[in-house]
């Protein structure tokens, strides 16, 4: 079982929708096997795997992203990716989709209304659609009078964007405002 270790690891990340977190492979692999796995025998394993998947021959490569383990395309093949994916769907998030989402990550947990205070419009259709594309998620209720639904990023955000975890979500202060921009940058920047 030991020698076939990384393939059986392979296949579980192959397989999975989402990133597979390093206790799932564990535990899935303690199931099946009816034999106890270290996390850091598992750990080595995968990244005996990602070593192997570095090698030039290889158009996909092994990551660590949102907390767990994704097999992705190379950076040198995202043009050609980036074509298919168009042609599979010309859907894109609005505007005001984008803006909404940028609030929700960089202010999350935020209630509907703190939304729409700082972008100074409604927000139902964006929060409406970003729930739909599983982008942003319920996370609990406000203490605030009414108890409003508090937002925050999801998952598939962080799969989306490749990122591994919000803290390499860039800063607001990385961000260069237009020089005819109308309006201050202040409410977001706290």
């Amino acid at each position: 079982m030991q020698e076939h270790l990384e393939r059986y690891i392979e296949a579980l990340i192959f397989s999975a929708e989402l990133p597979i977190k390093l206790g799932e492979i564990v535990a899935c692999l303690e199931s099946a096997f009816s034999d106890s796995f270290s996390k850091k025998q598992v750990q080595l394993a995968i990244e005996g795997l990602m070593a192997r998947y570095q090698e030039e021959q290889y158009s996909f490569e092994l990551l660590e992203i949102a907390e767990g383990y994704q097999f992705l395309t190379k950076s040198n093949y995202y043009d050609l990716i980036g074509i298919y994916l168009k042609q599979k769907s010309k859907k894109k998030l609005s505007r005001s989709a984008l803006e909404t989402l940028a609030i929700i990550a960089y202010q999350q947990p935020v209630s509907k209304s703190e939304m729409e205070r700082v972008r100074g419009v409604s927000c139902d259709y964006a929060v409406q659609k970003l729930l739909e594309k599983e982008l942003i998620e319920i996370k609990g209720r406000s203490t605030d009078p009414g108890r409003p639904l508090l937002y925050g990023v999801s998952s598939k955000f962080m799969e989306h964007f490749g990122l591994a975890s919000m803290k390499e979500l860039p800063k607001l202060k990385e961000f260069k405002l237009p020089d005819n921009a109308i309006g201050e940058a202040e409410k977001l920047i706290e």
